[in-house]
């Protein structure tokens, strides 16, 4: 049963940028005006931008995102989860949490992240102004238990949520990184943890950073990131887009149609790369499919073809004429 201040903060999200008068609001909470008040000061002091103007109501400006634990358990209802104004990382969060007994679906959405990490333990900056969160999956027995295809998954689930919440079409480029008008916004960083007995994982934790309304001047460490509303103008606040990423991901049932909308999605397919191989070999070739397994399949210029499971790629010019490899 949520309580007075989060059931006024969800009408007063329905309705962003409106005035909405103190009756009206209490009576659609069944409390009284004071009642009223009263939670919208107490909103106010957690730092939420809400304007009580007398004779017109109150108005939730749109500049309130204050990812509080609050506005999160309303939109993550019936399943644990944990707000941190700042972490080291929230898969490592979850991971404390794993032993603590944390469940499936556990969520845990942080504010910034000070040791954010990324594939091959490169840093993920995260500065404050993302969308920093980890999912706990608890796989059943005959789930799919290949952890690029929930990276793959979450991917997709991000990806959906970004164009519904905030109507930005995001791509993907092979395995987990999430880009918006040719620079990087977000990344994602799967990690299993194996039962010994059936060496399936027991434990999937799914990181998800996505930079939100993070201004150009906090990423100038990661010359390719982008942010896809560095001027702070998002349509949505922090705690919805986690939980509607999240909720995304749960849905996954390991289907076929979810691979296909990872390729749709792609920013590789059909082009030339240049591809980097965890030995540091580097060659140029082009992408021509993505299969069941998550596999990137190319064909080398000079007619064969490979099907790479891990390695860096970027996109390039087509070669030219009597060009070497």
């Amino acid at each position: 049963m949520p309580t007075t201040r989060q059931a006024l903060l969800a009408l007063l999200c329905e309705q962003p940028g409106q005035d909405i008068s103190g009756q009206a609001l209490a009576d659609r909470l069944g409390v009284s005006r004071a009642a009223v008040h009263k939670a919208a000061a107490a909103l106010q002091k957690q730092g939420y931008a809400i304007q009580a103007v007398s004779g017109r109501g109150y108005r939730l400006t749109a500049e309130s995102d204050c990812l509080t634990r609050e506005e999160l358990e309303l939109l993550w209802p019936h399943r644990p989860c944990r707000v941190l104004p700042q972490v080291d990382s929230t898969n490592r969060e979850m991971r404390r949490m794993i032993l603590e007994g944390a469940s499936h679906g556990t969520l845990v959405v942080a504010g910034a992240q000070t040791e954010g990490r990324g594939r091959a333990g490169r840093v993920f900056v995260s500065p404050p102004g993302g969308v920093y969160l980890s999912l706990l999956l608890c796989p059943q027995p005959d789930a799919p238990g290949d952890v690029t295809a929930v990276t793959a998954a979450a991917a997709v689930a991000a990806a959906r949520a970004v164009e519904t919440l905030c109507g930005r079409q995001l791509r993907i480029k092979w395995v987990n990184d999430l880009y918006w008008q040719g620079r990087k916004v977000g990344g994602i960083l799967t990690e299993g943890l194996l039962d010994m007995e059936s060496g399936r994982p027991s434990h999937v934790v799914v990181g998800i950073g996505l930079n939100l309304r993070t201004p150009a001047g906090l990423l100038a460490d990661a010359p390719e990131a982008g942010s896809l509303f560095p001027d702070g103008a998002a349509p949505c606040g922090r705690a919805r887009l986690a939980a509607a990423i999240a909720g995304e991901l749960l849905r996954w049932d390991g289907s076929p149609t979810w691979w296909e909308e990872y390729r749709a999605r792609s920013l590789v397919l059909g082009h030339w790369l240049t591809v980097t191989e965890p030995t540091g070999h580097t060659y140029t070739a082009l992408a021509q499919a993505i299969d069941g397994e998550g596999r990137l399949v190319v064909q080398l210029p000079g007619g064969g073809v490979r099907a790479l499971r891990s390695g860096e790629v970027r996109t390039r010019p087509a070669p030219r004429p009597g060009e070497s490899f």
